[in-house]
């Protein structure tokens, strides 16, 4: 047992020993212990993750996950598109079990990123509330939410009002014009790196994958020679 939890970080080991100290009733074992350490890491449970992959699936919302719900949801968003919600919920699940399991074996920390949706209504409000939830660092929340200050200065935001109420059609200023297409291209820009990195992800596992299938096809073929040797 003291071999298998050599490779975590000792005080995750001992906090999860005190844990299992008052909560277990009966004979402590490795999967007790592991439990707990992974508990502690800041990854959500599989059917949090899966809420969360739910919300991220619809492009208008501003959501905020680990990098293990944003690979497993790819794997699981073509069967979530077909309407079959039980199936998605399952590759999902699957999905995500393997990628925090290769996570932990690697002693990767958890890690929050933010996927930005159309409505720009809830964006600087899932912000802030991944913010007071601690999920995301102080510096990473202001870094995002300053890539929404892209206000019109209030004399241009009077005359769009005024055009609202009249009918008149309102154009902004050049800087203005430029400020708002900079937002656009900025978050075009964290769409396309998003979809990226995701896909680059999911293209290393898929090899990886593929990888051990033709590992365990050798072996299943050396197996068979030598038994007829």
């Amino acid at each position: 047992m003291a071999k298998d939890l050599a490779d975590y970080p000792s005080d995750a080991v001992a906090a999860a020993l005190q844990v299992c100290r008052r909560e277990l009733s009966g004979k402590l074992t490795l999967a007790a212990i592991l439990q707990r350490i992974n508990a502690a890491d800041g990854r959500p449970g599989r059917d949090e993750a899966w809420a969360i992959a739910l919300q991220g699936s619809d492009e208008r919302e501003t959501v905020v996950m680990t990098a293990e719900i944003q690979k497993a949801l790819i794997a699981a968003m073509p069967i979530l598109k077909l309407g079959d919600k039980v199936g998605a919920r399952m590759a999902f699940l699957s999905a995500y079990d393997r990628y925090c399991a290769e996570a932990r074996n690697q002693g990767a920390p958890v890690k929050w990123e933010v996927s930005l949706g159309f409505d720009s209504d809830r964006r600087r409000a899932a912000i802030e509330d991944a913010q007071r939830q601690g999920l995301l660092p102080p510096a990473d929340a202001t870094r995002e939410l300053a890539r929404l200050e892209y206000t019109l200065p209030p004399s241009e935001t009077g005359a769009a009002i005024a055009g609202l109420i009249t009918g008149r059609v309102f154009t902004p200023s050049p800087d203005s014009r430029e400020r708002i297409a900079q937002l656009k291209a900025d978050l075009a820009a964290s769409q396309r790196e998003k979809a990226e990195r995701l896909h680059r992800e999911a293209r290393e596992a898929l090899d990886k994958l593929n990888q051990k299938k033709a590992e365990t096809a050798a072996a299943i073929e050396e197996l068979e020679r030598s038994k007829r040797a």
